[in-house]
């Protein structure tokens, strides 16, 4: 629900109409416009005091109009938050025309292995370190990451090179260590929907990168997200990564490429193209990643490895550091071609 006030509503009219939302034991958020402020409740409002709520507020001094909306996330909605949210990790931005690469191996193997691939994306224009600490696999038997060990690993790493960065965090019992080695905690796929796990990131304080699970829809993804912002995080960027492809004979998901434009429209948080996982083979990933960038995305998360074919996992996705080099150039050269027409 939202409360649309008059153009002259005076500031003790919005406190009042604040104070009769919170006197039925709810949340109010005062939103400010261009011309007139509207009034968000992203409470969930009981079926049976919706009327009376309405007709309360809707008699209220100063109140135009009580708009009922039905979406499922409300602070994640550019209802509640019309303008795009800009994450801010150290000297990065990311959100409202800011553009961010996070490259690396898929995994932290070893010291020599993350700090030849961090300097590999650094040097060509990547800001963001991803590499994973812990890992969910399919089979117990596969490499499940350093843990501890490629936090602290990954840390050092970050400290010499001089760069950012963001690791995948699976347990809310681990959110706390985590938060003291990444700058960037990422949820993934597989955990989407694992809400104590949102809530523990969410209060950690640290920005948070979700991934959409492979079979979830778009207002389950931001319901997710909506977890983490009513806990408290406004720094929380969606990360698309691939949906279940109809056929996995050729790619390892279906990158949705609609979801970019469509979640813009609908909601304020960055979104950020995962095109590794989206497809699943290097020789692909380039033109997703292109794809995606002349979609609006805002930013990619790549993987690379210095050695794809000794990687311990994904390295048929991963790409070299040379072709990464090269996909840097075209990134750029897109969003140069693209910036006179944002402009306008």
């Amino acid at each position: 629900m939202m409360v649309l006030m008059k153009r002259e509503a005076t500031e003790a009219q919005i406190q009042a109409v604040c104070e009769a939302i919170h006197a039925h034991g709810l949340q109010a958020l005062v939103l400010p416009g261009g011309q007139r402020v509207a009034i968000g409740i992203p409470s969930a409002i009981p079926p049976e005091l919706r009327p009376v709520l309405d007709q309360h507020l809707s008699a209220m001094d100063g109140v135009d109009q009580v708009i009922h909306i039905t979406r499922p996330y409300k602070l994640a909605s550019r209802d509640f938050h019309p303008h795009d949210t800009v994450v801010r990790v150290g000297c990065v931005e990311i959100g409202g025309g800011r553009f961010a690469v996070m490259a690396g191996p898929c995994a932290v193997e070893s010291y020599e292995q993350l700090s030849e691939a961090a300097r590999a994306v650094k040097a060509a224009g990547a800001q963001i370190l991803r590499a994973g600490a812990y890992k969910p696999r399919t089979s117990p038997y596969s490499f499940q990451g350093l843990q501890r060990e490629g936090l602290e690993i990954l840390r050092t790493v970050a400290r010499e090179v001089d760069i950012l960065t963001v690791s995948e965090v699976l347990d809310p019992r681990d959110v706390e260590l985590a938060a003291e080695y990444i700058d960037i905690l990422q949820i993934g796929a597989r955990s989407m929907q694992n809400f104590p796990l949102l809530v523990e990131a969410a209060k950690s304080g640290k920005p948070v990168l979700l991934k959409r699970a492979p079979s979830a829809t778009i207002d389950e993804w931001l319901g997710a997200a909506e977890y983490l912002l009513t806990n408290g995080n406004e720094q929380v960027m969606l990360c698309e990564r691939g949906i279940v492809p109809i056929d996995r004979t050729y790619v390892r998901n279906t990158l949705d490429i609609n979801a970019i434009p469509v979640v813009k429209y609908h909601s304020h948080l960055p979104v950020i193209v995962d095109p590794s996982h989206g497809i699943g083979h290097a020789r692909y990933v380039p033109a997703v990643a292109l794809a995606a960038v002349a979609a609006g995305a805002d930013g990619l998360l790549i993987e690379v490895h210095p050695h794809p074919d000794r990687a311990l996992s994904d390295g048929v996705q991963s790409l070299n550091p040379e072709t990464f080099a090269h996909l840097m150039a075209q990134i750029n050269a897109i969003r140069v071609a693209l910036a006179p027409l944002s402009a306008k």
